[in-house]
């Protein structure tokens, strides 16, 4: 099983080694047109990252790479960023390394879906209410220095949709068939012209899943439409709704993990848990450009989210409300070009919980019992921030931003009264947050460096107790990140190479411990010092006039340790932090006959992962390698048509596609660290796009 480990690295190095001699010595003789116009085209997207910021961005053709329901290994082509993915509904992200310790879904990062904020009051992102095949770009900014997005220490996750080709109104839809009895389909109507588009987008998505309790159903409805009102000023809409239910298979043990990797935990399987979830999101923003050359954007939105969920220790009946602004004012001033911009987000998080006495329902699944408590909690955080850059030279161009920051949370008890009742606020001291970054163009790219100043805001289990009072003594992570590095293109831009050394130092590091199944304490627990190396290769070779081979390698090293950690009586200063793979290789193959026929081999290698502080448990590493085939034909000018198959877990490994951090077993039972990854899995599909 181990023998094709580096099979896919090895012919990237064949690939690189056999044809850029040869190209090299071609380069006036071959036209490159054809090649920017089918692979590269979508790099030249504009980037929504605010001037020399560094991003990594993925376009279309990358997310095709994969089956249309696993976002998780698209977005881990990107170096310094993991996708731990436990079940359809179930994501933590981590960026290098920073949100490795949430026990659940992903938090430290600020996520924006078409510009508009889409991070709850405590900082967590919900990856999966969205649908992959809607997008049209992906941008991450790794680290902190994106000081007009939140400045997080994670960084900054950038959905956007497909953006609209004047002149062109279709219908496409999108089938695919797959193992699990997995049912998918996304219908869209695009129509776009001279100062008006629309995009309508209907998606369906049912599975039953690997495992058992594992079925997941999700239907959404996507509306973005833009309206040029006069001729220096638009208006852009969004509506986002999804409804999912999803069962809840949970962490399973190393015996469960080893023998059948099919089986949910026994008490999660008792109860029949599941989540069901309604989420909306609406937004309006209005562009203006002035005279000067100045550009102003102002956003207003809304947000919704109905979420119901038993759990084996009890039910969990919960809904959000959300709503903010987002203005920024860009232009050229003096020399340079500035950039000025508030966010305000708030939100009103309403929650229950009650009994669950699933264990006197003869077996039928969870049984909401007496309430337990009830409580609202209003969150609110208000963003400045400002950028200024400027060329210094012809080559050097420099870039100062700054960002201020405040949060607050009023936190009520609606079920105790008297002395019992635990309503309490909590403001956190306004954080001021610079950055600085350089860039100097070369003759075979660029080089860069940055530094800047982070942070994160405590999670929900973090702000109270397990007796639901307000912890006074939690404080935000704080952290500086600096990196540098460089992009270069050789060969007549056929070889492009990317690479980034970083050192993130974090302080008051926030730790989430599980005191028992439903109940955590937040605290700050010492500092962490996070290094590591990023390096992309990507590579395009023309065979024959119509044929491409596109081989691309990306690798992560990823050395996070303790500078100073005390738990209780354990030092654990020093040692790695957990949840993190040390060495992780993302790489792929593509083979390309113009527009018409594609074939897709990607392979990623995920080192071990410590389960714990102490640094005594791990998970074994693994490699996984998926295929994906397209053929594109037209039957007329106006309908074409597209095949796609498919085979995720070539080899079918049994693997953890995502692991629970210092997991404990209670009462007596073995604690759950593994989310297992699928088996051997097919899918197969057709795409009609007919031209109106």
């Amino acid at each position: 099983m181990h023998r094709p480990t580096f099979l896919l690295p090895f012919c990237f190095i064949l690939c690189a080694l056999f044809f850029v001699p040869k190209t090299y010595g071609q380069q006036r003789a071959d036209s490159i047109t054809s090649l920017d116009e089918v692979i590269l085209l979508e790099q030249f997207i504009k980037k929504k990252a605010i001037g020399i910021t560094p991003s990594s961005s993925l376009g279309t053709k990358d997310l095709e790479q994969y089956s249309p329901i696993d976002f998780a290994n698209g977005l881990n082509e990107i170096t310094g960023l993991y996708v731990l993915s436990g079940a359809l509904n179930t994501n933590r992200i981590t960026i290098r390394g920073v949100g490795a310790r949430t026990p659940f879904g992903t938090d430290k990062l600020r996520m924006y879906f078409n510009g508009i904020p889409v991070t709850n009051g405590t900082g967590v992102s919900a990856i999966e209410a969205y649908d992959f095949e809607n997008m049209g770009r992906i941008e991450v900014v790794k680290g902190p220095k994106g000081t007009s997005l939140g400045a997080n220490l994670g960084g900054a996750i950038l959905l956007n949709t497909k953006a609209p080709e004047v002149g062109t109104t279709f219908l496409n839809n999108t089938f695919t068939l797959g193992s699990y009895h997995m049912v998918k389909d996304n219908l869209s109507f695009r129509h776009s012209e001279q100062g008006f588009n629309l995009n309508l987008s209907y998606n369906h998505l049912q599975t039953n899943g690997f495992r058992q309790n594992n079925s997941f159903e999700r239907n959404g409805l996507l509306l973005t439409s833009s309206v040029k009102l006069y001729p220096k000023g638009k208006l852009d809409f969004l509506v986002n709704h999804i409804g999912y239910s999803a069962e809840i298979p949970s962490a399973i043990n190393a015996t469960d993990f080893r023998e059948d990797p099919r089986r949910a935990a026994a008490n999660w399987l008792a109860a029949r848990g599941f989540e069901r979830n309604a989420y909306t999101l609406a937004g309006v923003s209005h562009s203006h450009f002035f005279k000067n050359g100045f550009k102003a954007t102002t956003g207003i939105f809304y947000t919704y989210l109905d979420h119901y969920e038993p759990r084996p220790f009890n039910i969990l009946d919960e809904f959000t409300n959300g709503f903010g602004f987002r203005s920024v004012l860009e232009g050229k001033l003096g020399q340079g070009d500035l950039t000025l911009g508030t966010e305000l987000y708030r939100d009103e998080y309403n929650w229950s919980t009650f009994e669950n006495e699933f264990r006197d329902n003869n077996g039928n699944g969870s049984l909401q019992g007496n309430q337990i408590s009830d409580n609202k909690e209003f969150r609110s955080q208000w963003n400045f921030f400002a950028t200024y850059t400027l060329a210094i030279t012809k080559r050097l161009t420099a870039q100062g931003g700054l960002a201020w920051n405040t949060t607050r949370f009023d936190f009520r008890d609606l079920f105790n009264q008297g002395t019992d009742n635990t309503s309490a606020t909590r403001d956190f001291d306004p954080i001021v947050l610079p950055s600085l970054g350089l860039a100097y163009t070369v003759k075979k790219g660029s080089l860069f460096a940055n530094i800047g100043r982070g942070f994160s805001n405590p999670g929900l289990e973090e702000t109270l107790t397990p007796d639901g009072v307000i912890n006074p003594e939690i404080e935000q992570e704080k952290g500086v990140n600096l990196e540098f590095g460089g992009e270069f293109t050789w060969f007549a831009d056929r070889l492009h190479m990317g690479i980034t050394a970083y050192q993130m130092n974090i302080k008051d590091l926030l730790v989430a411990e599980r005191l028992d199944q439903d109940q955590f304490i937040g605290r700050n627990a010492g500092q962490t010092r996070h290094q590591g190396i990023e390096l992309d290769l990507r590579y395009h070779q023309k065979l024959g006039a119509n044929w491409l081979l596109s081989p691309r390698f990306g690798y992560s090293f990823s050395n996070h340790t303790f500078i100073d950690f005390v738990d209780g009586d354990n030092d654990f200063s020093g040692n790695a932090l957990a949840g993190v793979p040390r060495h992780r290789l993302n790489s792929g193959i593509t083979l390309r006959k113009a527009d018409k026929f594609v074939i897709h081999l990607t392979h990623q290698f995920v080192d071990a992962m410590l389960l714990n502080d102490a640094n005594t448990l791990s998970s074994d590493a693994f490699n996984v390698y998926n295929f994906l085939s397209r053929y594109h034909f037209t039957l007329s000018k106006q309908l074409g048509i597209g095949l796609h198959v498919g085979i995720n877990n070539l080899f079918n490994l049994n693997y953890a596609q995502s692991v629970l951090v210092n997991a404990r077993g209670f009462n007596g039972a073995e604690p759950r660290f593994f989310y297992p990854g699928n088996a051997r899995n097919f899918f197969a599909g057709v795409r009609l796009n007919y031209m109106l």
